[in-house]
């Protein structure tokens, strides 16, 4: 195994996957409102890992038809420590959601298959 935690979900072993839904993330916005979030997938594109987080008080909501989520782009250091930094890019932005869509939708059709 090497020194650096693998973050691409689609290569993390079953065992450590379910460990990361239990994972935990403080986002501190703009007004200094921190906000506890749940870590739902790390991803690549283009050589770039991203990050998608859901507020907590949003995962218990189930009456909202859209659920908020924070994306940013990932990235680890060589001892393995993670950052995030804000998608700057309008045309990365939305290639990014359209990514994580795939993702829900492969997602969706999995759980229908099972």
């Amino acid at each position: 195994m090497s020194d650096k935690p693998n973050t691409n979900p689609t290569n993390i072993p079953d065992d450590e996957y379910d460990d990361m839904e239990d994972l935990r993330v403080t986002l501190t916005l703009e007004d200094n409102l921190e906000v506890e979030c749940k870590i739902l997938t790390i991803f690549d594109l283009e050589d770039q890992s991203y990050i998608v987080l859901m507020p907590e008080e949003d995962e218990e909501d189930d009456d909202e038809e859209e659920t908020e989520v924070f994306i940013y782009r990932y990235f680890e250091d060589e001892d393995g420590n993670p950052s995030l930094e804000d998608i700057e890019d309008e045309d990365e932005y939305d290639a990014v959601t359209d990514r994580f869509e795939e993702l829900l939708d492969e997602a969706e059709w999995e759980e229908l298959d099972d």
